[in-house]
């Protein structure tokens, strides 16, 4: 078994984050046993657009948009990633990755340079409670026996699955890309997708709510491998929803995420 959510495929080079990349079954997802969970392809499109960046001399991440068009099967992902004309000290990048010939997800990165300025930092505000103060738990809405749900650990400071608002720990249990070095950038996206899973608000034998897209915005990059999602998930009548996620580490607030939920009957 490979211990990695993503390896090169065979015969493939990937250089600047571009190439094609054969997925395997830790990115599999909660609701078909072929699918992927978004969070590991939208990090592995989030790794092209960092290559990108880096190489035009903006490394900094600001913001990840992702689209998320259709699902997303676990097999082999060809992964591209270009930059837009030069904006005023913001460079976008663009992505995608397509699966035997089709788009299935669309990526949009901001990055710019960082420079010291002199400006009154407000204190951090420490995280409600470490992540060893919770005891490990397993998604329960996941209906195979290795997926994405046992690549991830993950812990709850706050609330249980099933809470409209909890604060839940994830930390990946291998790399994104089989021997690699995961990005902090990376482990983010790879977490923040779980923003609705964390929560899991709805009866899941009942519905389902999947989120076509997400967004995260960061004002720093997370230092350690814990990812805090401080998350709330709202449904509405009209089949729509949406999961709202705080994003921490041990030493406190980096960002935001966002994620619009479809809400349907489970088949």
């Amino acid at each position: 078994m490979i211990h990695a959510f993503f390896r090169p495929a065979e015969g493939n080079a990937t250089t600047g984050g571009h190439g094609a990349f054969d997925a395997t079954e830790h990115t599999r997802g909660p609701w078909a046993v072929d699918h992927q969970h978004g969070g590991p392809p939208a990090a592995l499109a989030g790794r092209a657009l960092e290559a990108v960046a880096a190489a035009l001399g903006v490394p900094t991440p600001l913001r990840f948009t992702v689209e998320l068009l259709r699902p997303i099967p676990i097999g082999r992902l060809v992964v591209s990633a270009e930059a837009s004309p030069e904006g005023r000290g913001v460079r976008r990048v663009h992505g995608r990755i397509i699966v035997d010939g089709v788009e299935v997800l669309r990526i949009l990165g901001l990055f710019a340079s960082t420079r010291s300025v002199d400006v009154d930092v407000v204190p951090e505000t420490p995280a409600p409670a470490p992540p060893e103060s919770g005891a490990e738990v397993a998604f329960p809405f996941f209906r195979w026996p290795v997926g994405y749900h046992t690549a991830m650990e993950l812990r709850y400071a706050r609330g249980k699955v099933g809470d409209p608002s909890v604060f839940a720990w994830m930390r990946m249990r291998m790399p994104l890309v089989e021997g690699e070095n995961t990005s902090p950038a990376q482990r983010v996206l790879v977490a923040a997708d779980s923003g609705n899973g964390v929560t899991a608000a709805l009866d899941w034998t009942r519905y389902n709510f999947a989120n076509p897209d997400l967004t995260v915005a960061l004002g720093r990059l997370p230092e350690g491998e814990w990812i805090g999602l401080d998350a709330e998930m709202r449904t509405e009548r009209s089949g729509v929803g949406l999961a709202a996620t705080m994003l921490w580490d041990r030493h406190g607030v980096l960002g935001r995420g966002a994620q619009t939920l479809l809400v349907r009957p489970a088949r």
